[in-house]
């Protein structure tokens, strides 16, 4: 089975999300295009675009279109996802909403990586899945955002898929494709605490990425709940292990750029999301020497990284602009 294949089965208590996360390097743009189905507990389920942009500045737009599950159509091979008109394939992507179009292409770079470890999905720990299809692609083509047009060539961006029944209490998670000097690296990061017992639990925190050509993989069941990670609405520091290498990472994102937006469990729960796909992300590269850890190299992406915090409260001040 592809790493993109639906894998909705029918049954009501599930959400299936595809998403597309990109910054345009010349305009300081970063985009969001998701792809989504819900299938409630009870009712009928739907699908529904989502198409948020921001920069650094304040400058926010989303727009969102729900429909009827009968304009969702999907084939596995070759892998291709249609909402109405709009359609993610394994390539590319295009479609359009309110005022707003795309048609964007991309090129693989690598195979798709598992973040959440086989033993956590199997005895149902994870109550999401996280897979990356395309951790890293280089994406090219148009976006029209009202009269404001985008050229996009070769770009660093990523693509990801995630299903489940239920989001965490509380979570962070990062990436970046589009470090400076760095066109070959990526890291991505997702630290959740999840709700046992009336009180939250973790946090998790598996780590992925290929720096300097070497795959990293902070995965293992032991090794993500000892995963050093503090976060916040607008930052997160945290700081993975994978045998003799450590990766120190910050990331920080603008409070200006931050999208509010709202997720809704299959039993109608809501979580609160706040988005910035121009985040900041600096990364040290830790080799251990004996019994100490030396500094090797350093990676730093400014604006061009994509940070989202969550939680199941709004957040007093921030705005939502898709509800």
């Amino acid at each position: 089975m592809s790493a993109n294949a639906l894998r909705w089965n029918g049954a009501p208590g599930h959400y299936e999300v595809y998403y597309l996360t990109v910054t345009e390097p010349r305009t300081g743009v970063g985009l969001w295009i998701r792809y989504t189905l819900l299938a409630p507990d009870a009712g009928p389920p739907t699908c529904a675009l989502w198409f948020v942009a921001m920069d650094r500045d304040g400058f926010r737009t989303a727009h969102t279109e729900t429909l009827p599950i009968e304009a969702l159509q999907s084939a596995e091979d070759p892998f291709r996802l249609a909402i109405g008109r709009a359609e993610l394939r394994n390539d590319g992507m295009n479609g359009a909403l309110a005022d707003c179009a795309w048609d964007l292409r991309w090129e693989r770079t690598g195979p798709p990586v598992q973040p959440v470890h086989p033993l956590l999905v199997r005895t149902g720990v994870a109550r999401t899945i996280l897979t990356l299809p395309d951790p890293h692609v280089r994406v090219s083509g148009t976006v029209r955002i009202g009269e404001r047009d985008l050229v996009l060539d070769a770009v660093g961006g990523g693509q990801a898929h995630l299903w489940g029944r239920a989001h965490a209490a509380r979570w962070a998670w990062g990436h970046c494709s589009d470090f400076a000097g760095r066109p070959d690296d990526w890291v991505d990061a997702v630290s959740v605490f999840l709700p046992r017992f009336g009180r939250e639990l973790g946090p998790t925190t598996p780590v992925v990425g290929c720096i300097d050509g070497e795959p990293f993989a902070a995965t293992d069941p032991l090794r993500v709940v000892r995963t050093w990670s503090r976060f916040g609405l607008t930052d997160w520091q945290f700081a993975a292990r994978d045998g003799h290498r450590r990766l120190v990472a910050t990331v920080s994102a603008p409070r200006a750029s931050l999208v509010g937006v709202t997720y809704h469990d299959p039993d109608g729960a809501p979580a609160y999301c706040y988005n910035s796909e121009v985040a900041t992300m600096h990364l040290d590269v830790m080799h251990r020497e004996g019994r100490r850890w030396r500094q090797t190299d350093t990676l730093y992406s400014d604006g061009r990284a994509h940070f989202e915090y969550g939680q199941r409260a709004p957040v007093p001040g921030a705005s939502v602009l898709i509800g």
